[in-house]
């Protein structure tokens, strides 16, 4: 990270309160930048952000949906960078009640768009998308190149974001970067329908771990604090690079099924493992995996963390969670 590059920036993180959007706000609370967070919940109980992290940056509690106060955000704070991350992160909640999936995940991003528009003067806006925006392809990894062809809720919903943050872009020359991730994990991550924060818990409290699909699911699984760093280093290097209209994936490119990841877990649990296939899963794409080959050589990223390195620094960090007496 480049110390320097964040001195005196105003940055906007929406959906600060989640799981990317918490790690990041906490990496970027170490520099000298001026951090603003909106979030439909603020001050969750459920956060690795402290107290003494919140005395450190501006709360707002609101929707990306609301025009209206991110114009107020943008406006008071002189926002120079915005990170947005504020979205519908599930996919099983998108199938649910998709209304909700698309005025987040595509009324939500046209709106911090357009406030950026009228505002101007923007260096960089940080669109936060998924593997799910690329829809099923028969030919892996998914490269950027490839077109966005998705079909159900969710992923619809991601693909509608992306195709309108490039409009934007190509259209009124907005320095808009996009990155789609696979599945993330690491410390933090409170959302214990997704596999791996779900298998930790399971293990560590002797229960039975439910899998939603067959186990045949194949995606790739890349560590928090790899994430954080992409989405740093892009920052720090779309304008010195150009790279406004671009998309990047962040990956480990290195795909498992469901069932072995979660007899990894086990394994690294020293645990024999416990489940149950329920077999389930409705509109979930079978495999899914990324190609980071474009910001290895562009950006000069890669992963630092194997998966077994993340998963072991994960579980460790729910071991203490667990341990606590107020969680259990």
């Amino acid at each position: 990270m480049d110390l320097q590059f964040w001195k005196d920036k105003n940055v906007l993180i929406t959906g600060y309160e989640g799981f990317l959007g918490s790690h990041l706000t906490k990496t970027l609370l170490k520099t000298k930048a001026k951090i603003v967070g909106l979030d439909i919940k603020t001050f969750r109980r459920e956060t690795i952000l402290t107290k003494i992290d919140y005395q450190k940056f501006i709360v707002y509690k609101g929707s990306v949906t609301n025009f209206k106060l991110l114009k107020e955000i943008l406006e008071k704070h002189s926002i120079n960078i915005i990170f947005h991350l504020a979205a519908e992160a599930i996919v099983e909640s998108g199938y649910r009640n998709p209304k909700k999936a698309f005025e987040t995940n595509i009324k939500g991003t046209w709106q911090v768009l357009e406030v950026a528009r009228k505002k101007g003067k923007l260096e960089a806006i940080i669109i936060a998308s998924s593997d799910k925006a690329y829809g099923e392809h028969k030919k892996l990894p998914y490269k950027e190149v490839m077109p966005l062809i998705a079909n159900h809720p969710y992923d619809v919903s991601k693909s509608c974001a992306d195709l309108i943050a490039s409009t934007y872009h190509h259209t009124y020359h907005l320095p808009v970067v996009i990155i789609r991730c696979g599945n993330i994990y690491g410390p933090g991550d409170f959302n214990f329908s997704r596999i791996i924060p779900d298998t930790i818990r399971a293990g560590l409290l002797d229960k039975t771990l439910l899998i939603r699909s067959n186990g045949k699911f194949i995606r790739d699984y890349i560590f928090i604090d790899d994430v954080v760093e992409g989405y740093i280093l892009l920052a720090e290097k779309i304008k010195k690079l150009s790279l406004y209209g671009e998309a990047f994936n962040f990956s480990d490119e290195k795909p498992v099924s469901v069932l072995n990841l979660v007899k990894k877990i086990y394994s690294l649990l020293g645990k024999k493992p416990k489940y149950k296939i329920l077999n389930q899963a409705k509109y979930e794409i079978s495999r899914q995996y990324l190609d980071s080959s474009k910001a290895k050589k562009i950006l000069g990223w890669k992963p630092k963390y194997s998966l077994e390195e993340g998963l072991d620094i994960t579980i460790q960090w729910y071991k203490s969670y667990f341990e606590n007496e107020r969680y259990k």
